[in-house]
């Protein structure tokens, strides 16, 4: 069956681009996934901190969308404006966020804050007073449900005439520099265009049309305590400039850091000694917490840049090849504002909604990436 757009991965960012297209009116779209993705492993937090202008505007665009979400859709997105709070330990780190407000600021969004110590504390009363030299807060920042923003755009993709198909693609076809054809192990896709949103799995993907796509995916790994109620629902997530964060969710806690890439990328077991470690940094941390232990763990895949930046645009190996990968730990929160975007991108030739020169696919080529200022 022939689409004017066939979408690879039905994750929240391929549901959002499949349901936007499809909104614009004039295309057939068909959305193809062999299932298994990396959305519902996500932890629900948004925020609009970020250290560089167009990861900022991506946050405020679809922060305008998720206010609207519900009606758009029907389905409610889970937001709730908690707060991000980020603590700094030492004085240099509290300068780094100080750097990144004045970027938040320029960039159009004026909600956060910087809080002094004594601020911090009385913002989350749970984390231990030493060691903390002061942080940043933003009030519209919190939380949302990963998986009901999937579903909103993969319900109203379906009632605005969207084909979902669940199949592996094998190839696709091309003549000279097009894609003609998406191949998968059930049947043949004839296509206009072809739109990459394949998350982790998007270089395999693109490999496909012997395009090179710099998106590399890395484990992140989440300890989940045993139900409590030491921490309050309305808490704010919580960060700390090493990376270890928490947040309360559905009565229990859960728990992050950074850890080092598994030796198989696309490994999404679980190391105990990290659990552990989280542990007792979560016990150091957050006192309330010291009695709680951990009852389960999961992990799930980031789809990682070079420069930990969303890549948006054509490829340069296949002209009609869009790609929308590499959001680099962002995905969820800026799926609404990557839909609409690419949307724009393949109706009008142009995004009209937000300038998006800087996630040009081709800027690791020109040798021309964003500062990798990452906050988390």
């Amino acid at each position: 069956m022939r689409a004017d757009v066939v979408v690879i991965g039905a994750g929240v960012v391929g549901c959002s681009v499949a349901y936007h297209l499809a909104k614009s009116g004039g295309f057939t779209v068909s959305v193809v996934d062999r299932g298994g993705g990396s959305t519902e492993r996500a932890t629900g937090g948004f925020r609009t901190q970020f250290a560089t202008p167009v990861n900022v505007r991506l946050s405020l665009l679809s922060l305008q969308k998720l206010l609207r979400f519900a009606e758009e859709t029907g389905v409610e997105p889970g937001y709730r404006p908690c707060g991000y709070l980020f603590v700094a330990p030492t004085e240099p780190q509290l300068r780094s966020l100080r750097e990144a407000l004045a970027v938040q600021r320029a960039a159009g969004s004026d909600a956060a804050r910087e809080l002094s110590r004594a601020e911090v504390l009385a913002c989350n009363p749970f984390v231990s007073p030493e060691g903390i030299a002061g942080g940043t807060f933003s009030p519209v920042d919190g939380f949302l449900r990963p998986g009901e923003i999937q579903r909103g755009y993969r319900d109203a993709a379906l009632r605005l005439g969207v084909r979902f198909v669940q199949a592996t693609v094998v190839a696709l076809k091309q003549l000279r520099g097009r894609i003609l054809e998406v191949a998968t192990d059930a049947e043949v896709l004839p296509c206009g265009t072809v739109v990459n949103a394949a998350g982790p799995w998007a270089a395999d993907v693109a490999r496909l049309a012997a395009v090179d796509v710099p998106v590399t995916p890395l484990r992140r790994q989440v300890a989940v305590t045993a139900p409590t109620d030491a921490l309050p629902a309305s808490m704010p997530m919580t960060v700390f400039a090493d990376g270890f964060h928490f947040r309360e969710r559905d009565g229990r806690v859960l728990l992050l850091r950074p850890s080092a890439p598994a030796a198989d990328p696309f490994d999404v077991s679980v190391d105990p000694a990290w659990v552990q470690s989280v542990l007792e940094t979560a016990h150091a941390r957050v006192p309330a917490l010291r009695a709680v232990g951990v009852e389960a763990s999961y992990a799930g895949l980031y789809e990682m840049s070079p420069d930990e930046h969303a890549l948006l645009g054509f490829s340069a190996g296949a002209e009609n090849l869009l790609l929308v990968n590499g959001s680099s730990g962002h995905g969820v929160m800026h799926a609404p504002a990557l839909g609409q975007l690419a949307a724009e991108l393949l109706t009008l030739g142009q995004t009209r909604s937000l300038d998006v020169s800087a996630l040009r696919p081709s800027r690791f080529r020109e040798g021309a990436p964003n500062p990798v200022r990452s906050l988390l």
